[in-house]
């Protein structure tokens, strides 16, 4: 049997259909964006080792799009983030989430979260910030990508790796974070946290974030405004009554009020900074 290597894993690896196995069973009120007028579905992203799989939606016709870096949670590229992907594309952008955690485990087929942390925590923020810019560069040259107007967005997970791409790739017109992590313990694999790099961030990057996020106390939310560069016009908004994940409308923790109005905050914003 031919020796299955870590290039040729990852050169191989899918996106798996519907939800991750760990999130069941899923919410009544998800919701689900179709495809018509759309091009949607997985993509292989050429990155330093081999290529890593992608879910990309665009509208099928025009070219020139904005580009969304759309960072996933935990659970991988599942099908709350290509759905999400797909509702940028309704308004008009190239939204890309490559599957940042594929060299290190298949999050998407496991059904324990311990077992997904554990697999979390050895992605090295190094390798994630490269695979996105290797995600910029394919969506430019082979999705019809405008590079003058990038934006990028994530959730939990994602919304750390928001703030530090925003820092990472100055070209980033502007980032919106949803409820990431924003201090942390200073690691080989994780040498920095948004905190860290928020007086140096020169991308405008809007934070929301829950007041009853059990994950991510307000002393820190209150620790990150106070770092933040005054003259880089990021914001932080905090919704009182909003859990951890309140964008997430596959889970028990989705609130309908927070997540729309967070979402118009989100357009009106990359509008707001030429995304």
């Amino acid at each position: 049997m031919k020796k299955v290597t870590r290039r040729t894993f990852i050169t191989t690896a899918t996106l798996a259909t519907g939800f991750a196995l760990a999130v069941q069973p899923i919410s009544a009120k998800v919701i689900t964006t179709n495809s018509r007028g759309l091009v949607a579905g997985m993509v292989k992203i050429p990155v330093k080792d081999g290529s890593i799989p992608a879910y990309r939606a665009m509208p099928s016709t025009g070219e020139n799009f904005p580009i969304v870096l759309v960072i996933q949670e935990i659970f991988g590229v599942h099908e709350h983030i290509q759905d999400v992907c797909r509702r940028f594309a309704k308004l008009g952008y190239s939204a890309i989430a490559p599957q940042l955690f594929i060299r290190q485990g298949d999050v998407l087929r496991l059904s324990n979260v311990d077992e997904i942390r554990k697999v979390v925590a050895k992605v090295p923020d190094e390798q994630v910030l490269s695979d996105l810019d290797a995600t910029v560069d394919w969506a430019v040259k082979s999705a019809k990508g405008n590079a003058e107007r990038l934006g990028i967005t994530g959730f939990c997970w994602g919304g750390r790796i928001t703030w530090l791409y925003a820092a990472h790739n100055p070209k980033v017109k502007a980032g919106v974070a949803w409820y990431g992590r924003l201090v942390g313990d200073k690691t080989n694999l994780t040498p920095n946290h948004p905190v860290d790099v928020a007086s140096s961030l020169k991308v405008p990057v809007l934070g929301l974030y829950g007041g009853k996020d059990t994950g991510i106390p307000l002393e820190t939310v209150e620790q990150m405004r106070a770092a933040l560069n005054k003259n880089n016009k990021s914001e932080i908004i905090v919704y009182p009554d909003a859990p951890h994940a309140f964008f997430a409308d596959y889970r028990p923790s989705y609130r309908e009020k927070e997540a729309r109005l967070g979402w118009q905050r989100l357009q009106a914003w990359f509008k707001q900074h030429g995304v």
